[in-house]
């Protein structure tokens, strides 16, 4: 029963640094996008995905350490990812973020 349990444990692990390598790799090559995108609607998408990314590492991190103090964690930056993801497009689309009447 050892003999399973370590397997399972070393084949977690593994499976946790290729998980890490690709989520790193995707970060690279989103920030690539972001900073060399042909458009701006191609940085703002390239802009969420780096914050669904950021969510998947932290949740790779919870598991890692084996805690489950990060969750709130990952719930946060979703949360921010996407205000800051509506926040883009209303720029986008409008000009400007926060309109004002002065009349």
């Amino acid at each position: 029963m050892n003999d399973l349990l370590a397997l399972t444990e070393q084949i977690l692990q593994v499976s946790l640094v290729i998980c890490f390598i690709g989520i790193a790799a995707s970060l690279i090559l989103l920030l690539y996008q972001v900073m060399i995108g042909p458009t701006q609607p191609d940085r703002a998408v390239a802009l969420d995905t780096m914050g669904i990314n950021i969510m998947a590492l932290a949740g790779l991190l919870s598991i890692s350490i084996v805690t489950s103090k990060l969750n709130d964690v990952v719930l946060l930056i979703g949360i921010l990812s996407f205000l800051g993801t509506l926040a883009i497009a209303k720029y986008l689309e409008k000009g400007v973020i926060i309109d004002r009447n002065l009349e």
